[in-house]
């Protein structure tokens, strides 16, 4: 009898050095760094129960926010789908909208990010639809996705009181912000308030 050949998963980044959304992201980036395509692959079918999706729901800080983390990993699977290099993304939603389109027609200037905005900030439940549409587009514009650490903290607070995850993501995407020498901006900047960068 032949037993399978088991391929390990990379080690978990430790507990005490860092948020939960980061070591979510930093086991993800390992997977594509290890080639581990068939548990990206794993990642990418949402309704399969598989050791990757129960690894990714292991780095929740509850068992409320593992539905979060799971969705993230997908994801994040979905935007690295036959990538070589993993990305960790940079600044939140609004600002990966910001960066969508192609030349002069980015952003605000981009008609679909901004319904797609539009459709994202206007729902009260988690709009993981939408969210794999706006994944999609940052592919297929060859963008930077959005940190897939300020996106498990920001899908955890959906439903805050006043939704502050939806303004903000709103304002990421409607206000520029102004570096010291490089004039209106939409991404780096805004990423830096979250100490996500690439």
């Amino acid at each position: 009898m032949t037993v399978p050949a088991f391929t390990p998963v990379p080690a978990p980044v430790p507990a005490s050095v860092t948020a939960p959304g980061k070591q979510l992201t930093a086991w993800l980036c390992g997977l594509v760094r290890a080639r581990e395509y068939g548990q990206l692959a794993d990642l990418r079918r949402p309704a399969a129960v598989t050791r990757a999706r129960c690894v990714a729901a292991r780095y929740a800080p509850s068992e409320e926010a593992e539905p979060v983390f799971e969705h993230v990993a997908f994801l994040f699977a979905r935007y690295h789908a036959g990538r070589q290099e993993p990305s960790p993304g940079s600044g939140d939603v609004g600002a990966a909208l910001g960066r969508i389109g192609t030349g002069a027609g980015r952003g605000q200037a981009n008609p679909g990010a901004v319904r797609l905005l539009d459709r994202v900030v206007a729902s009260r439940r988690v709009p993981w639809r939408h969210l794999q549409h706006v994944v999609e587009r940052a592919r297929s514009c060859d963008t930077v996705p959005p940190s897939w650490a300020v996106l498990t903290e920001d899908l955890a607070g959906w439903s805050g009181r006043g939704r502050p995850v939806q303004y903000r993501w709103a304002r990421s995407f409607y206000t520029p912000t102004y570096g010291p020498t490089h004039g209106p901006s939409h991404g780096p900047a805004h990423a830096s308030i979250h100490g996500d960068s690439k």
